[in-house]
Parts: C-alpha cells; structure tokens; sequence
C-alpha cells in the first residue's frame, strides 16, 4: 500500500490540484535520467526531470500476492539524455525505474508510485517502448544449475577450463552493417568461429554466424547490427563457436572430461518406454 505524506494528501483532497507524474531511471552504469509529464523542469529528490520529452506510461497492473507486477513506458529518442546507440547497446537493459506522484507547484510534495525494472525494449523508428517488471520477476529466475543434456558453462571460462580459443583480429573492411572482414584470424576449419562472440576492444559485443575466406581476410556474418559501428582499424576478440552439446565440446574441443553438461540423462521417450524387450535398457551410455 502506498504511503502518502500528509501534506500531499491534503492537497489531493483539495477541490484543485497542482500534481504530475515523474519519472526517474538508474542505470546499473550510474547514470540518472529523470522525466516528468508537467510542461516544465522539476527536480525531484535532487534529479533534474526533464519536461514532455522523455516518457509517456501506460496503464500500470498491480497483481495480487507473488504476481509480477507490469506496466509500460514510451519515449522518444528526441531527448539529449537518451540516444539510440545507449537503447541498442543494452544501457538502459535492467535499469531501476522509480515512478513518483509530485505536487508540482511544490515538488517536495511526492511520493514513490512504484519501483520497476525495465524488461524487454522494443523500437519502431524514433521510439522506443520499454516493459516494466516488479521486483516479483525474480521469483522467475533460475537459481543455481539446471539439469539438461547441453553444457551450462562459458566457453573459456573457470568451469569450462578450455584455453587458447580466442584470437585477436583487425577489421579491414565492411561490407554492410552485418558484415566485416578481418585480417589475422586462423580458423582451425570452415565452422570453428560459428556462433563465436566477437568482442570489440573499444566495447561492444556481438556474435559472428559464419564466416568464410575474402580476399586477403575473412568475412565474418555478424547476428545483430553493429552498435557501436564498427570501422576500419578496429580489432577485436573472437572465440570459437560452441553450441554447448557433448559432441562438439569432445570432437571440436577435445573438452570431454570438463563437460558441465548431463549427456546421458534419458529424455522422457526413454524414461516412459514400456521395458517389453523392443527397447535398450542395457545400461550403456546414451552418448558416446
């Protein structure tokens, strides 16, 4: 239940009101954008909310015991504070959103609405939408490991144990917004870096779907556009693909014995199956 201080409860018992909505985003960065629906410039516990350029929300639902809690929030990319490259880049992913009710002819006046985290981001030319969750949402997240035929640690890292994959490249051309080539990669065969995160060493990440040999370089296929946009010169690091199955890691990496994964956990067909002697019930591995 929200707590309204006295003084604006008064006010809002009044025959006349003077009140707004305000909008105050955290990012994980540190960095404060503050927004308001009033025709000018308020600040709202010592953050500058800027006027009628930022944000518009939606309707807000509050569920009932352990339900998330959602709403909306719409804004144009017309404000300084806020550009396209900090929407695309994932700035804004994860972001504290503290929605409040001021008294705008005395802004000391408030009270906190709400506190949301911003969800998925959606964009449609100039705009961008951005779904908020209650802090109910993680109910939803996985806690500790999940039991699954496919390995759950990172290429390279403590638990993978995997060493030497990544290499170091230089971008000597694009062809478009998703495609570059590179110089100084030496892919072990013709899918090695598939699926393979590229990570550029000014900051920026992305994923390479394939790649092939182009003129003196490589051709590398990236997933998504390039935020920020790669030029000449750049270089990067590159990993090897690894889509997390027992094969690959065994075959491609030569990884077997430090799989994070359950290749032999029996699928529910397996499970289920009637032992009528059609089956395999030899106790062997289900994976070499």
């Amino acid at each position: 239940m929200t707590q309204i201080p006295g003084a604006l409860e008064s006010h809002l018992a009044g025959e006349v009101t003077t009140h707004c909505f305000c909008w105050i985003i955290r990012r994980k960065d540190g960095v404060v954008h503050g927004f308001t629906d009033h025709d000018r410039l308020l600040l709202v516990g010592g953050v500058s909310c800027e006027p009628q350029t930022g944000l518009s929300a939606s309707e807000a639902t509050s569920s009932l015991g352990l339900g998330v809690d959602s709403a909306e929030i719409e804004g144009a990319l017309s404000s300084l504070s806020i550009t396209d490259g900090d929407v695309e880049s994932g700035a804004f992913d994860e972001a504290a959103v503290e929605t409040w009710l001021v008294n705008w002819a005395s802004s000391d006046q408030r009270t906190l609405l709400r506190s949301s985290r911003v969800g998925t981001i959606t964009r449609s030319g100039g705009r961008f939408v951005a779904e908020l969750k209650s802090s109910s949402v993680d109910l939803d997240k996985i806690s500790g490991r999940r039991i699954t035929r496919r390995c759950d640690a990172q290429l390279g890292d403590r638990r993978c144990g995997y060493a030497g994959g990544a290499q170091s490249g230089t971008v000597i051309s694009t062809l478009s917004d998703r495609e570059i080539v590179a110089a100084g990669l030496k892919p072990q065969n013709g899918d090695w870096f598939d699926n393979g995160a590229l990570t550029l060493a000014r900051g920026g990440r992305n994923v390479v779907l394939n790649h092939e040999p182009y003129g003196g370089g490589m051709r590398l296929s990236l997933r998504d556009t390039q935020v920020p946009h790669i030029e000449v010169g750049d270089t990067f690091q590159l990993l090897p693909g690894c889509d997390k199955s027992f094969e690959q890691c065994k075959a491609k990496f030569d990884n077997s014995a430090n799989f994070r994964g359950f290749p032999h956990l029996p699928g529910n067909d397996a499970a289920y199956n009637y032992a009528d002697g059609k089956g395999n019930f030899d106790g062997g591995p289900l994976v070499p």
